[in-house]
């Protein structure tokens, strides 16, 4: 790999793709968009599937579905935000859905501390918004630094992390909800950019929520959730990140060859120990988005969450061999996972099958991602950090 590849390691791609035949390039490119025409196709399907079985009840595309798939995202995006970073350098992070647990944990209790002790309530919820970032932060530290410094694969590290945090979680929270916290906290969690009640009376309201009842309290849908604007902002961050800075340049270049990277200069160490507490620190979000919500911090709430964000991430296009993905990827990635988790619960589709189909995406993705590899010419393999 040349040294201005490993700069811009997508330049080693399109030098590639010059060199394929015009059937290699079209492969190439159904492999890039795949995701997205799929995603395309599922909503159409889904936006007559439903109504035909419910009997024009009940429709797909409404305002209120479509903000509860957006919200239903906002964790496992987030976990996969940070998970994309670690696995376009050949690494993985298993530990992520107990490091959101804990950051649950450990912001509700600063939250109830702090307010308690007198601090205003918006002062308090930046405390737990502190302590979810500082206690996530750190988990990801110890991480990194035993991957990068002592050479203990990633898998294992992780793995043996996330028993670890998964105990401190418990002791914590004394193996129970931490309850207690002010009522005002729910507003964060809960309310809204906007609000929309349809029909006659209605109209748009920004930021404070109408006092309705009734029939308008019934048609009224609320649009972008606070905690959708925030991970708005945080994948906006993410993708200037990963696309737009040295950062992400060195992240592409670790992925697509470790050696070549450590003999450009890049400090490959630092790097890694900074990318896991990335991933730790996106799930730390998560985690405080998820008490804001609950009002509540729950040891347990990430638990279920770490496959589906390792699913969106796969789906999306990032290589588990390295050196390439996308934050957009990732996205789409976790929106294919809500939107047919959310179809079939309203076609009445039994939630074993939900698993089947979504294990299946995973699967054609990584079928698709190894044809890529064959494509270009990739190597299959990646060195795992």
């Amino acid at each position: 790999m040349t040294e201005r590849a490993v700069r811009n390691p997508r330049s080693a791609d399109a030098a590639a793709s010059g060199l394929l035949t015009p059937l290699q390039r079209i492969g190439l490119f159904l492999s890039r968009i795949w995701a997205w025409a799929f995603l395309g196709l599922m909503v159409l399907f889904f936006v007559i599937a439903v109504p035909l079985s419910t009997g024009g009840s009940v429709n797909f595309l409404t305002v209120r579905n479509s903000q509860n798939i957006l919200v239903a995202i906002v964790p496992v995006l987030l976990l996969g935000l940070g998970q994309t970073f670690v696995i376009i350098t050949a690494g993985i992070d298993l530990s992520v859905g107990w490091v959101m647990s804990l950051a649950s944990v450990l912001s509700a209790l600063a939250i109830r501390a702090t307010y308690n002790a007198g601090l205003p309530l918006f002062p308090a919820v930046v405390a737990g918004l502190a302590a979810a970032l500082a206690g996530a932060a750190f988990v990801g530290f110890i991480n990194g630094v035993v991957i990068a410094k002592l050479k203990v694969p990633a898998f294992i590290v992780t793995l043996g992390t996330s028993f670890i945090v998964r105990g401190v979680a418990y002791l914590l929270s004394e193996n129970t909800t931490v309850i207690g916290l002010p009522a005002g906290v729910r507003a964060y969690g809960n309310d809204a950019l906007a609000y929309v009640i349809s029909g006659p009376g209605g109209g748009i309201s920004f930021v404070e929520r109408p006092v309705v009842t009734g029939e308008l309290l019934r048609r009224m849908d609320v649009l972008l959730p606070w905690p959708v604007v925030m991970t708005a902002f945080v994948v906006a961050w993410a993708m200037f990140l990963l696309h737009r800075t040295r950062f992400g340049r060195h992240t592409y270049a670790i992925g697509g060859n470790m050696d070549a990277a450590i003999r450009a200069g890049i400090p490959v160490d630092r790097h890694i120990i900074e990318l896991y507490m990335l991933s730790a620190a996106t799930s730390g979000v998560a985690g405080f988005l998820s008490t804001l919500r609950y009002t509540a911090g729950s040891a347990v709430i990430g638990d279920p969450l770490l496959l589906s964000s390792i699913a969106a991430v796969i789906i999306g296009g990032v290589s588990m061999s390295g050196g390439s993905g996308t934050v957009i990827g990732t996205v789409i990635g976790a929106l294919i996972i809500a939107v047919l988790t959310t179809g079939l619960v309203m076609l009445n589709v039994d939630a074993f099958w939900q698993f089947i189909v979504v294990g299946t995406v995973v699967i054609v993705a990584v079928l698709i991602d190894q044809s890529r590899d064959l494509i270009m010419g990739r190597p299959k393999g990646g060195v795992r950090r």
